[in-house]
């Protein structure tokens, strides 16, 4: 079995309102994450998916339980977790090759000098462009690119930082459906070559069942882990794989599971 990168136990989650009814987002959530793994997570909206993954991160506090990556108390953010949210999140001022090389200035070697040299960074800088497809656009400003090509840009960057873990929010939550096909496929590729170990939120269950190794499904509402999917197709996989009667299954299968707890929730 796969070495556990990422270790979730019990962590449970509530957010104080003010003058209301306090939320209980996460109730007793338990996950592994192995290594080169790609965990997908589904679950009806409020279910916890995004404060799960922002607890990941390092970028929300938790009430009790315990998250750690390699054994090790997750604090607060660290360069070893790449984190890609829906908004791109560019700096609108830099170009597509600065965008990119931005956060790989932060990365230090253990005695504190730079990890990369100005060549090396350049260098890495084109790999990961010509990676997302965006060669001839390296000058470009965010403002001039569709988009498609600004998430491609955001996963590059993310990438380019070196993280051992991706953890990605509905990156493609807000594009058309025919530039989310296209990098739902990039994303497949990139990650067979780069063999990184993914979080990967969405509430597109085709979407889970194309990426994913594993589909976690969390329950309405205080969020839960109601099951673990094991998802059993080859890859490569790309947008015909969705006619594969073993895609069809699962798609159906998780669905099903998914829609019926919504409709607990509206009884």
């Amino acid at each position: 079995m796969s070495e556990t990168m990422i270790r979730i136990e019990d962590v449970h989650k509530e957010y104080k309102v003010e003058g209301g009814k306090d939320v209980n987002a996460l109730n007793g959530v338990d996950l592994d994450i192995r290594r080169n793994e790609f965990v997908c997570v589904v679950g009806p909206s409020g279910c916890g998916k995004t404060t799960l993954l922002n607890i990941v991160a390092g970028l929300e506090p938790f009430d009790s339980g315990r998250v750690t990556m390699h054994g090790e108390d997750i604090v607060g953010p660290g360069s070893e977790r790449g984190v890609i949210f829906q908004q791109y999140a560019l700096f609108p001022w830099m170009t597509v090759r600065k965008n990119i090389e931005y956060g790989m200035k932060f990365l230090k070697k253990s005695d504190g000098m730079p990890l990369y040299t100005k060549e090396e960074k350049t260098a890495k800088t084109k790999h990961y462009i010509e990676m997302v497809n965006l060669t001839g656009f390296e000058d470009s400003y965010p403002k001039a690119l569709s988009g498609g090509m600004k998430q491609r840009v955001a996963i590059a960057r993310g990438y380019a930082q070196n993280p051992e873990v991706l953890l990605m929010d509905e990156p493609f939550g807000a594009l058309d459906a025919q530039t989310r096909a296209q990098l739902q496929e990039d994303l497949l590729q990139t990650w067979e070559k780069e063999t990184k170990t993914v979080l990967f939120i969405t509430h597109d269950v085709d979407e889970a069942v194309l990426l994913a190794t594993r589909v976690v499904i969390m329950s309405a509402r205080p969020g839960q882990i109601k099951e673990i999917v094991d998802i059993t197709l080859a890859y490569p996989r790309n947008q015909a794989t969705k006619m594969d009667p073993v895609f069809i299954q699962h798609r159906n299968y998780i669905w099903d599971t998914v829609y019926k707890m919504y409709l607990e929730v509206r009884k």
